[in-house]
């Protein structure tokens, strides 16, 4: 089941964009690119090129800078970066041949390069009857990740879109109530796979995203450095306020430490679901390597290093970590370790062959009524999109746990396909 680099994050790298391009034939060009085994070549570099984190051949995630070098690499003028920049990010234009106002040359140039914008097909929609749309996205390597958009209206009329946003294919950490960590893990995502989520959801509701929290598919403290190039992006390109952005995590050693170097304006949630050590190990496994003592100093150190504060979500689960004794340790817990926190109260989304069971309202709000009476901030999470299966993985478990076979696959190995469509 199973969010950066912000404003504060300046782009480095260490492979410079020209190198697939400068003074080297395009046909030459186009053959490195596909013998390449990584992105990552290894060259001389100099101080100011890129990160080597980067795609080289994915535009979507590129700052305005870098496609003004990229564009003088190809022999073009430095505005021609602006207008791809653009194109990219306000138009949301999804394929190089629809770069309109770009040269031809230039864009032949981009394509025999290797170079593509980065947008992937959807490959499945469901609509809930609240109006929560959750979306499969089919990767290059015809593996699937969800995505989902969630629509509230305020008392005004206008609309908040909040797209929830994968960072991994699947999730290594199994979370024992988790979809996701039942369906397996494949590989951790690239940051225009991350940030593409974003754009699907805006062009399905054909509405800007306001908020992106990611709380999708995946761990992002273990794929951090593409998470935080993705938040750099959504913030800087996409134009989303960092204080509109939350990462989630149920803990990663070291990790939240890294994260608070930044200094993002962004919330952290940890995902904690029990108020002491023994009950949290048998819902989180690996917290088994991560004391709770020493997340909630984390947590408190972080704290202390961005004054932003932190939210603990607390999945609720009928019988297990649901009682009021387990509210009241809580609030003993939280009030150790200070007092800045907020706690978002997480009701069971039920899926198929979990022992998990979705608790009582009245159980919820004694839960949240025992905080409350001990001076915690606490909100109890509206459910949405249950008849979509919005909860984390399930939508993709239902369709995937191979890699999806492709049209130029052996018949043969047709009748073993993991996709009912």
């Amino acid at each position: 089941m199973i969010a950066s680099r912000m404003a504060l994050l300046q782009h480095v790298c260490s492979v410079p964009l020209a190198r697939v391009v400068h003074r080297r034939p395009l046909s030459s060009i186009a053959a490195t690119a596909v013998a390449a085994p990584s992105p990552s070549i290894s060259v001389t570099a100099p101080s100011n090129s890129r990160s080597p984190h980067i795609d080289p051949h994915a535009l979507l995630g590129m700052t305005e800078q870098d496609m003004q070098q990229l564009a003088v690499e190809f022999g073009q003028q430095s505005y021609r970066g602006k207008q791809l920049h653009h194109l990219l990010y306000k138009r949301k234009v999804k394929d190089i041949e629809d770069f309109s106002q770009l040269p031809q040359a230039f864009r032949n140039g981009l394509r025999e390069a290797g170079w593509k914008v980065g947008r992937s097909p959807i490959y499945r929609t469901v609509t809930a009857a609240d109006g929560t749309v959750k979306l499969l996205i089919k990767l290059e390597d015809n593996r699937l990740i969800e995505t989902v958009g969630i629509p509230v209206e305020d008392e005004n009329g206008s609309m908040r879109l909040t797209a929830c946003v994968s960072s991994q294919v699947g999730c290594p950490l199994r979370c024992s109530f988790c979809a996701t960590g039942k369906g397996g893990f494949s590989r951790n995502l690239k940051r225009h796979e991350i940030v593409e989520q974003v754009l699907a959801i805006e062009e399905i509701f054909k509405h800007r995203v306001t908020n992106v929290v990611f709380m999708g598919m995946g761990e992002p403290m273990l794929n951090l450095k593409s998470v935080l190039e993705a938040h750099r992006c959504l913030n800087k390109d996409v134009q989303i306020g960092q204080r509109m952005i939350t990462i989630s995590t149920v803990g990663v050693p070291n990790t939240i430490k890294k994260l608070a170097s930044h200094k993002l304006q962004s919330t952290l949630a940890v995902s904690l679901h029990a108020p002491n050590q023994k009950l949290r190990e048998t819902i989180v496994p690996s917290a088994k390597s991560y004391p709770l003592d020493a997340l909630m100093k984390d947590c408190r150190d972080y704290f202390q290093e961005t004054s932003r504060r932190v939210s603990f979500e607390y999945a609720l689960l009928a019988g297990v970590n649901d009682k009021v004794e387990h509210a009241i340790e809580l609030a003993e817990l939280l009030h150790e370790w200070g007092r800045v926190y907020h706690v978002n109260l997480i009701p069971f989304n039920p899926i198929e062959g979990s022992e998990f069971r979705r608790p009582y309202k009245k159980a919820m709000l004694a839960f949240a009524g025992a905080l409350e009476s001990r001076k915690i901030t606490v909100s109890i999470r509206q459910t949405r999109g249950l008849d979509a299966s919005a909860a984390c993985g399930q939508l993709r478990n239902e369709f995937q746990k191979d890699p999806l076979i492709t049209e130029s696959d052996s018949s043969e190995s047709q009748p073993d396909l993991a996709v009912a469509c």
